[in-house]
C-alpha cells in the first residue's frame, strides 16, 4: 500500500470508528483554498473537526505528533470558513485520530480536544 493509499484507507477507517463512537459524519475532505479538513462530524452538540494521521509504523513517533502548530493553524482557518459558510452557531472541537496500520496490527488512538485556537 502506498502512502497515498494508506492515507485514504486511514480516513475511511477513521469515519467508521467515529460513527461507531456516535458521531454523525457531515463532510470529508472539506477544502478551502489550498487546505482541507479530513473529517467534519457532529457529536454531543459539537461540530468535531478531526485530523487523521495514518502511518505504517510509529518508529519515528506517534502519527499525531506530526500535527504541528502550523498545521493546526491551517485546520483552524478551514474550520472557520466551514462554520461561517454554514452559518453554524455551535461549539467546535478539534480532535486527532492517530492510526498505525501494518500487516501485524492496526492501532487507533483518539485525542479529543487535541488543540484549541489561540486568541
Amino acid at each position: 500500500m502506498t502512502n497515498d493509499e494508506l492515507g485514504i484507507w486511514g480516513e475511511t477507517q477513521a469515519c467508521i470508528w467515529l460513527v461507531d463512537q456516535g458521531h454523525k459524519i457531515e463532510a470529508r475532505n472539506f477544502r478551502f483554498k489550498k487546505n482541507e479538513i479530513d473529517i467534519v462530524s457532529r457529536k454531543d452538540g459539537f461540530i468535531v473537526i478531526t485530523e487523521v494521521k495514518t502511518r505504517h509504523s510509529d518508529f519515528i513517533g506517534e502519527p499525531w505528533r506530526s500535527v504541528t502548530r502550523s498545521k493546526q493553524r491551517q485546520i483552524i482557518k478551514v474550520a472557520n470558513h466551514y462554520i461561517v459558510e454554514g452559518n453554524f452557531d455551535v461549539e467546535v472541537r478539534f480532535d486527532i485520530l492517530s492510526i498505525v496500520h501494518n500487516q501485524y496490527s492496526t492501532k487507533i488512538e483518539h485525542i479529543p480536544s487535541a488543540f484549541t485556537p489561540l486568541a
